[in-house]
This record gives structure tokens, C-alpha cells and sequence, in this order.
């Protein structure tokens, strides 16, 4: 009888460690060999270990990180030896060499700094920059105009009268007659239209009397041969 008391269970192996033969515990979704490398490289107590963990000396004084570097990584800002993972100033979160200033201090400094930049120490002496040699033009000084100077300018063409006139003035007399021309030219327009119309009437009223005519002509005639064959 076949029994699948056990069948919900997998069988898993836990890594063991090749120098130390110590069981190495791997969470879910790690990666066993680099587990077991890192124990190899930090915890494991065989020989060759050991002795390859003697090379790799320079720890990272980052907090929470356990890498060791082959040489040592020295930060400009705070002289701590980092891993190349955190060697940046960013990465380390990198605070300088000394403690953080207080505000009094600050201003102590900023005076400071200030005083120093104003009074400037015995024996030494501070270049100041020659201005470049250039003649400055003065101005030269103009009488205010006299009331016959102003009254004796030219007095512009805008103002100037045109028959008595100003430019405006002139200007809307202009657009007038150029209005009053172009009604004349259309009134002239709407006459000769009309002597045209009344001379087309007249002529087709003489070429009706003149056809009327003609048809009482050849209708006496008609009338006229009618009587002569009766007569004969």
C-alpha cells in the first residue's frame, strides 16, 4: 500500500560549506553559491579562509556594511576608508572632518572672515586693479533756448496751413470731394443708363408701328385682289 503521509513535503537541502563543512541557512529567493561565498569570506573558519581573509583587510566604515577591499579607499572629505561600493561622498553620507558648526560660531566666522577682508594684515599689501586710462568726455554746457529762438524755429510741415488750412483740415476737404466726384460720376452713370433705356424704347416702339404698318398694308392689298376677282 502505497502512502502519501509525506507527500506534501519537498525535500530541500541546506548548502554546505566546502572548506568548514558547516550547513550555511538560505533564505527564500537567495542564491546558494553566493551565500556560501560570502560565508567563505567573512565567517567561515578553515585555513584557506583564513588566510585569503588576511588580504582582504580594509573593512568599509560605512554602518551595516560588512565588505572588505584588497586596498584601502580613503575619502578627501572625512579620511575614512570605504569599500567601492560607498566611496563616494554620497554614498556615505560623507560629514567632513569636523563637528558641525553651531549658529554663534557661524557668525563668529562669518565676522571674522569679514574683518579680515576690510583690514588687511601688516606686510602685505593688496593690489588694487588700475582703472583703464580713458578719456571721459565732459559735456558741454548748452544755453536754455531763448524765447525768439523758439519762436523763430521752423514750424514742421504737420502744422503748416494749406490755404488756410491745417493738414487735417485739408485732408477731410480732400475725402469730401473725392466723395462729392464719385456720386456725380455715378449720378452721370445712372442718367446715361437711363437716356440709353429710353432711347432702346423709343426704337422698339417705332420698329412695332413700323411692323404694325407693313401688316396693314399687306392686308389692304390682300383685300383689294380679293375684290378685283369677284368683280371679274
Amino acid at each position: 500500500m502505497h502512502c502519501t503521509m509525506y507527500s506534501a513535503y519537498k525535500d530541500i537541502q541546506v548548502p554546505v560549506c566546502p572548506l568548514c563543512n558547516i550547513p550555511i541557512p538560505v533564505t527564500k529567493g537567495q542564491t546558494p553559491d553566493i551565500v556560501v561565498g560570502e560565508h567563505i569570506d567573512r565567517d567561515c573558519k578553515s585555513d584557506p579562509a583564513q588566510q585569503k581573509r588576511k588580504i582582504f583587510t580594509n573593512k568599509c566604515a560605512k554602518p551595516g556594511c560588512k565588505q572588505k577591499e584588497l586596498m584601502k579607499v580613503i575619502c578627501n572629505d572625512c579620511r575614512g576608508n570605504f569599500c567601492l561600493k560607498h566611496r563616494h561622498p554620497l554614498d556615505h553620507e560623507c560629514q567632513g572632518t569636523g563637528a558641525p558648526v553651531s549658529k554663534p560660531g557661524h557668525a563668529a566666522l562669518l565676522r571674522y572672515q569679514a574683518s579680515s577682508s576690510k583690514t588687511p594684515t601688516p606686510g602685505f599689501s593688496v593690489p588694487r586693479p588700475t582703472p583703464p586710462s580713458y578719456s571721459v568726455p565732459r559735456p558741454t554746457t548748452q544755453q536754455p533756448p531763448s524765447r525768439t529762438s523758439v519762436s523763430s524755429a521752423p514750424v514742421p510741415a504737420a502744422a503748416t496751413l494749406q490755404n488756410g488750412l491745417t493738414e487735417e483740415e485739408a485732408l477731410q476737404k480732400a475725402l469730401e470731394m473725392s466723395l462729392a466726384e464719385s456720386a456725380g460720376a455715378a449720378s452721370q452713370q445712372h442718367s446715361s443708363q437711363e437716356e440709353e433705356d429710353l432711347a432702346l424704347a423709343q426704337a422698339l416702339s417705332a420698329s412695332e408701328e413700323e411692323y404694325r404698318r407693313q401688316q396693314a398694308i399687306q392686308g389692304s392689298n390682300r383685300d383689294a385682289k380679293q375684290t378685283t376677282c369677284i368683280l371679274s
